[in-house]
C-alpha cells in the first residue's frame, strides 16, 4: 500500500516503524511518530488508547507482516528459485538501501527486541510472532525447492538470523561487508541441503 493510499492509522504505524528502526524504542516519541506521519497529535489517543506500547507492538506486527510478505516478492524474481538465490535476494534489499541510504536503518523487530524483550513482555511476544511469521514462507518456500521438511525451519532460521547480526555488524561498520559475507558463505549451505527433483520418465 503506498503512503497516499495509507489512511491516518496506518500512517502512523508505518511511521512507528520507521521510526524504530532508525532511532530504537526508547528515543521514537509519540509526537516524533505523529509528526513523521502528518497526522494530529489527538488522533494517536484515539487510535492507541493502549499508548506507547500498543503503537510498538502493531508497528512490529507491521515489521513480520511486510517482510514475510517480500518472501513472495523475493521468489518471483528470481528465474530459477534456489536456497542461495533467495537468501542472496533479502540480503539484497538491505545491502541496496545501504550502498543508496546510508546506514541509518535495520530491522524494526529487532530494534524493538533489543529495547523491550527484557521490560515489555507484550512487546516480547509481538517480536517472537513477527519473526515466525516472517520464518513461515522461507520455510515453505525452501520446501518447494526440495529441501527436507526436517530441516526448512531450522535453516529459514538460520537465514534470517544471519541476516540480522550481519546487519548489525553492517550499520557499525557502516560497510555492507557483512552482508556480502553471508551471502558468500551461507550460500553454498543452503543449496546442499536441497535435493534434486527426481528426473521424469
Amino acid at each position: 500500500m503506498a503512503a497516499s493510499e495509507r489512511g491516518p492509522r496506518e500512517r502512523m504505524v508505518f511511521s512507528a516503524a520507521q521510526l524504530i528502526r532508525r532511532d530504537g524504542v526508547t528515543a521514537t516519541g509519540m509526537r516524533d511518530v505523529a509528526v513523521h506521519a502528518g497526522a494530529p497529535r489527538g488522533s494517536l489517543q484515539h487510535y492507541f488508547p493502549g499508548g506507547k506500547e500498543q503503537l510498538v507492538n502493531e508497528a512490529v506486527d507491521w515489521a513480520g507482516t511486510y517482510a514475510a510478505r517480500r518472501v513472495g516478492r523475493f521468489l518471483a524474481q528470481l528465474p530459477e528459485p534456489t536456497p542461495s538465490g533467495l537468501f542472496a535476494a533479502m540480503v539484497r534489499q538491505w545491502t541496496d538501501e545501504y550502498e543508496s541510504s546510508g546506514f541509518a536503518g535495520g530491522c524494526p523487530v529487532a530494534a524493538a527486541t533489543v529495547d523491550c524483550a527484557q521490560t515489555t513482555d507484550s512487546t516480547r511476544t509481538a517480536a517472537a510472532a513477527a519473526f515466525a511469521r516472517w520464518i513461515r514462507p522461507v520455510a515453505d518456500a525452501l520446501a518447494d525447492m526440495g529441501v527436507p521438511a526436517d530441516r526448512t525451519e531450522s535453516l529459514a532460521t538460520l537465514m534470517i538470523s544471519a541476516l540480522e547480526g550481519a546487519l548489525l555488524i553492517a550499520r557499525t561498520e557502516r560497510d555492507v561487508r557483512a552482508l556480502t559475507t553471508v551471502v558468500r558463505e551461507l550460500g553454498p549451505l543452503l543449496d546442499a541441503s536441497a535435493v534434486p527433483a527426481a528426473p521424469r520418465g
